[in-house]
């Protein structure tokens, strides 16, 4: 499954926020430098969805605040 994900980074609250049946917007806390808003936005969206972090992967957008990722549940 893949879904689009909207990235806020540098908040004080981490959610999730579903829009659509494949749209979400995401809010982190950390800064998008280093590749760690990335690494927290894979966790976040593996516990989500109650899978391991090594079933979420970025698709498309890895430098990006609109992100592409495939889900396999």
């Amino acid at each position: 499954m893949h879904i689009k994900v909207k990235v806020s980074t540098d908040q004080n609250k981490e959610k999730i926020e579903k829009i659509s049946e494949d749209r979400f917007e995401c809010f982190v806390k950390e800064k998008p430098e280093n590749n760690m808003a990335n690494k927290r936005l894979i966790e976040l969206l593996a516990q989500y969805f109650g899978i391991t972090e090594n079933k979420v992967r970025i698709v498309k957008g890895h430098h990006s605040p609109s992100k592409i990722f495939s889900i396999e549940i």
